[in-house]
């Protein structure tokens, strides 16, 4: 269970600043609800970059991500005796920091009547701009391929302001590739919430999608194993 408790703490922060930011920009009521994809884009990459700090000041390698974690230990860039607890944590830490998102914006999901309200499994969730099976998981493999390629050439991405420039690389992924599918390039960031979003008494809730919920858990670890196999190559 080596990792488990950074891991969780890195990743609940995450999830509560991302999740809290679809659910500000979406819920009917909100301040935010105003906001475009620069202000989706800005907010996950910061989500990141502060559950990257937390996570390496509990002792971990910050991945938060089970495509990290799992094309990490792969192709040996990653201890695989580490693995178990690491993806426990991501997972368990993803969806506590959901079910603090329902509790914080509780009020307003009792106000959002219908999925017109922005009351749907999108503010824990992504889903495709048009939907079509094959091209979505292409979508998130490309989008986690580059996400991945480029976080192994950072060194230990956990010191300095090495987090903040995490935090950049998703922006700019969110704002060049997320487009088509909303780039979850992370099975954690996108189960666990949408399995939370499903279970918990949210007032008012529509369906969670599970139809699509393979694709941001198949794609971003291709997208992974591939990035680390290239870079197994190369050096």
């Amino acid at each position: 269970m080596s990792g488990f408790l950074g891991e969780f703490l890195g990743t609940m922060v995450l999830i509560v600043f991302g999740v809290g930011c679809g659910a500000g920009m979406s819920l009917k009521g909100s301040y935010a609800q105003k906001s475009n994809w620069t202000f989706v884009a800005l907010a996950w990459g910061l989500a990141v970059t502060f559950g990257v700090y937390v996570a390496a000041a509990f002792g971990t390698q910050g991945h938060l991500n089970p495509a990290v974690t799992i094309g990490f230990a792969a192709f040996g860039f990653f201890p695989w005796k580490d693995v178990p607890g690491y993806l426990l944590g991501q997972f368990a830490g993803a969806f506590v920091g959901a079910v603090i998102v329902i509790i914080q914006y509780y009020p307003h999901f009792k106000a959002a009547k219908t999925a017109e309200d922005g009351n749907s499994v999108g503010i824990f969730a992504t889903g495709p701009a048009i939907p079509n099976p094959l091209f979505n998981f292409l979508s998130e493999t490309i989008a986690t391929f580059f996400f991945i390629f480029s976080l192994l050439n950072l060194g230990n991405f956990t010191t300095g302001l090495k987090p903040l420039i995490v935090g950049l690389l998703i922006v700019v992924v969110g704002q060049t590739l997320g487009g088509t599918t909303g780039f979850a390039i992370n099975p954690a960031r996108d189960f666990a919430p949408r399995l939370a979003y499903a279970i918990l008494p949210v007032p008012n809730k529509g369906g969670a999608n599970w139809g699509y919920a393979w694709v941001p858990i198949c794609g971003p670890i291709a997208g992974g194993l591939l990035a680390a196999g290239l870079q197994s190559l190369l050096v």
